[in-house]
């Protein structure tokens, strides 16, 4: 515990910040028999069962990172856009190694992966303060270090057991902008939506193996072997070991689905099939797949699940996905980067340019022809409206 002094001048306590691994896991597992094992809730874990294993939530985070990469930056010195300004410079080609756009989408792909996305600001070639290059770093090799004040005061980046703090500026300015998704739980860092959609996307990867095991086995359990012999006769473990082998070698998989079995010796075959109801996993693999599309704000009609007819058309969806879901997160992060860049880009603010985005151009369209509609309205009346300039 550390006691720390908050800005508006109360006291508390506070705990450390907490790790994403808990000692207490392995005794928790010991009380868990015959509970849903979920997967734990870090960045290697959500990242490796969720975005590499799950189909569905990596095309739900391709598809919101991509997007939202793909409405540019602009921006505005004293309400006028500068595309010339260093910032917009800055902006378009923030190192050497990435575009502006490569930047971001890995930003928000880091979002929706753990909630959780940093960028760091380095060098000043012209001693005046401002950055020359912008570097988006792994979030889960990122731990924020608090200071007394409550607020983060340094960053600590580890990889392969070294570790680099990134410290505040002697002016108090922090070089590394953590853009974060709101956390009921934790002052510190974000909620993604992979985890909370993580329940889905285990019970959709298990959907997944169970009917692969059924093709394996010629999807139907293989059946039982009754052994009818008298007296109480038993087989002997070799005879056992032998037809286990013999089953699992000559008649298992899908290459040997639909094969007789010659038996001998008093043995029966009884097939056991499964019913309908119970082969029925692909509306619960649907069911799974509308839950994780939910919590990443991303419409089913988008993904090709079938069953959801929540949207007319693929155009409304489309509409509703940015809208909904991609506008909201550009303007995030273009707030985030004004405040932060700001104050070494003085006068300057950073928009999205959502004119850029020729999903929306149906949409401003509409809106144009509302305007020129309008009699009533004077000509710079309609351009303010527009979102233009005088």
């Amino acid at each position: 515990m550390v006691s720390i002094r908050w800005p508006f001048g109360q006291t508390g306590r506070m705990r450390a910040p907490e790790g994403k691994e808990s000692r207490a896991g392995g005794v928790i597992a010991l009380s868990g028999v015959g509970r849903p094992r979920w997967t734990p809730n870090d960045y290697a874990s959500l990242a490796r069962e969720g975005y590499q294993k799950n189909a569905v939530a990596y095309r739900c985070i391709r598809m919101i990172a991509e997007a939202a990469a793909a409405a540019p930056f602009a921006v505005f010195v004293d309400g006028a856009r500068d595309d010339a300004h260093p910032l917009a410079k800055l902006i378009r080609r923030p190192n050497p190694e990435q575009s502006g756009a490569e930047l971001m989408e890995a930003v928000y792909g880091a979002l929706q992966v753990s909630g959780n996305a940093y960028v760091e600001a380095t060098g000043d070639a012209d001693g005046d303060g401002a950055p020359d290059e912008l570097w988006a770093l792994r979030s889960d090799r990122v731990k924020v270090v608090p200071g007394r004040s409550g607020w983060p005061e340094a960053w600590d980046y580890s990889v392969d057991g070294r570790s680099v703090r990134i410290g505040r500026a002697t002016d108090g300015w922090a070089p590394v902008m953590h853009l974060k998704l709101w956390h009921p739980l934790d002052d510190w860092y974000g909620l993604s939506p992979l985890e909370a959609a993580a329940q889905g996307v285990d019970a959709h990867n298990a959907a997944g193996a169970w009917n692969k095991a059924l093709l394996d086995n010629a999807a139907r359990p293989s059946g039982a072997l009754v052994y009818g012999a008298r007296n109480g006769e038993r087989l002997t473990d070799g005879q056992f070991e032998a037809l286990k082998d013999q089953l699992s070698n000559v008649y298992a998989g899908a290459t040997n689905a639909g094969r007789p079995i010659l038996l001998e010796g008093g043995m029966d075959w009884k097939p056991l099939s499964l019913t309908p109801a119970e082969m029925d996993f692909t509306a619960g693999k649907h069911a799974a797949a509308r839950e994780i599309a939910l919590a990443f704000g991303v419409p089913p009609q988008l993904l090709g699940i079938p069953g959801d007819a929540t949207y007319a058309n693929y155009r409304e969806a489309n509409a509703a996905f940015w809208r909904q879901t991609v506008i909201p997160l550009v303007r995030k992060a273009a707030g985030a980067m004004t405040g932060w860049l700001g104050e070494r880009f003085a006068g300057c603010e950073i928009r999205a340019d959502l004119d850029a985005v020729s999903a929306l151009q149906p949409e401003r369209d509409a809106l144009w022809a509302r305007l020129e509609a309008a009699s009533f309205l004077t000509d710079e009346e309609r351009r303010r409206m527009a979102g233009l300039g005088a």
